[in-house]
C-alpha cells in the first residue's frame, strides 16, 4: 500500500462527486486523513439533487486505505468554514498540509448557445459565487492553518488556456479559478505553500457518465453520440496527479503554475485506473487545432 502521505492532513472542498471525489479517495490511497467537506450529506441532498454525498467519499477514502472525515460545510458561508476549521483543530491538532479547492456546483446554472445579456442573472450569478466566492472564503480562514505547514494549495478549475468556452459566466468562473493559482503562487510562496491551478481534461464524472446513459462499465459506448468521449479520464486521473504533487519533496518548482492531469501523468509516471495515460493536450491541439479527421483517441491513451 502507498503510504508517501502517511501522517498527512488533507482538506478537499467540494469532495462530494467528480474530481473533488477522485482527488479524495486518492489522496486517501496515499496514506492521507482527509476531511471530506461539501454541501450534500444522506440526510439533506444539495440543490444539485445529485445522489452522491460526503459520507460515501469519506467511505471510499477510508476503503482506498486513508481515513475519511465527512463535514458537511457550505463554502459560500464563512461561518460554516469557520466550523470546519475549528474540527481540524479539534481533530488533527490544526494540522493541514494539503488544501484542494474544488467547489464548483454550476452546471446547472449555466447556459449555452446564446448571448449572455438572455442568460438568467440570477442564477449566473448564483454559479459565480459557487464557483468563485466559495474558494475565497476557503480560503481566507484556512490558509493560515496551511502556512503553519508549508503545504500544497491546489485550485481545481477547467482549462490550461485562455481559451473563450462560449458562455461568459462559465468562463469567467474557470479564468478566475486559474488566476488565482498565480496569485496564491506569489502570496503564499513566500510562506513556503506551494499554489497551484489544476484542470482534469474531459472528465468521466458520474454526471457526465449519466448524460451520456452509460456506467464506467460501458463508457466506450458513449464515444458513438461524442467521438472525443474516447480519450476521456475518470475523476481518479486528477486525483493521482494531486496526490504526486503532495508527495513531490521539490513540489515548489510548480509554484503558480497552471498545471494539467495529462502534464503530470507523463511528469510522474501515473495512469489511469485502466493503466492508460489519456493525453487530452496533445488530442486537443491534434483534433481541434491542426483539424486533423485521421486520429484514433487510443493513440492519446
Amino acid at each position: 500500500m502507498d503510504r508517501t502521505l502517511g501522517g498527512r492532513v488533507a482538506v478537499v472542498a467540494g469532495a462530494t462527486r467528480g474530481a473533488g471525489r477522485g482527488i479524495a479517495v486518492e489522496l486517501g490511497a496515499a496514506g492521507a486523513t482527509v476531511f471530506v467537506a461539501g454541501r450534500s450529506t444522506r440526510q439533506a441532498p444539495s440543490a444539485m439533487n445529485r445522489p452522491e454525498t460526503i459520507e460515501e467519499t469519506a467511505e471510499l477514502v477510508d476503503r482506498a486505505g486513508g481515513r475519511g472525515i465527512p463535514v458537511r460545510v457550505d463554502f459560500c458561508v464563512p461561518e460554516e468554514v469557520d466550523a470546519l476549521r475549528d474540527r481540524i483543530r479539534s481533530e488533527a491538532d490544526g494540522r493541514l498540509d494539503i488544501l484542494v479547492n474544488d467547489v464548483w456546483g454550476g452546471d446547472p446554472l449555466v447556459e449555452w448557445g446564446k448571448p449572455f445579456w438572455e442568460h438568467d442573472l440570477d442564477r449566473s450569478l448564483t454559479a459565480w459565487r459557487n464557483g468563485v466566492q466559495s474558494h475565497l472564503v476557503s480560503l481566507h480562514r484556512l490558509v493560515p492553518l496551511l502556512i503553519a505547514r508549508g503545504g500544497l494549495l491546489v485550485e481545481i478549475t477547467d482549462g490550461d488556456r485562455e481559451d473563450y468556452y462560449g458562455s461568459l459566466f462559465y468562463d469567467v468562473v474557470k479564468a478566475s479559478v486559474r488566476r488565482l493559482g498565480k496569485v496564491l503562487g506569489e502570496d503564499l510562496g513566500k510562506h513556503g505553500v506551494t499554489a497551484v491551478s489544476l484542470t482534469p481534461g474531459f472528465l468521466r464524472s458520474e454526471a457526465m457518465l449519466e448524460g451520456f446513459g452509460v456506467t464506467e462499465d460501458t463508457w466506450r459506448d458513449a464515444a458513438k453520440k461524442d467521438p472525443h468521449f474516447a480519450i476521456s479520464e475518470t475523476p481518479h486521473y486528477v486525483g493521482r496527479a494531486v496526490a504526486a504533487l503532495a508527495g513531490d519533496e521539490k513540489v515548489a518548482r510548480w509554484n503558480g503554475q497552471v498545471l494539467s492531469s495529462w502534464q503530470l501523468a507523463n511528469e510522474y509516471g501515473f495512469t489511469d485506473v485502466d493503466g492508460s495515460r489519456p493525453d487530452w493536450g496533445k488530442y486537443r491541439v491534434d483534433v481541434f487545432e491542426n483539424h486533423r479527421k485521421d486520429v484514433d483517441p487510443e493513440d492519446y491513451r
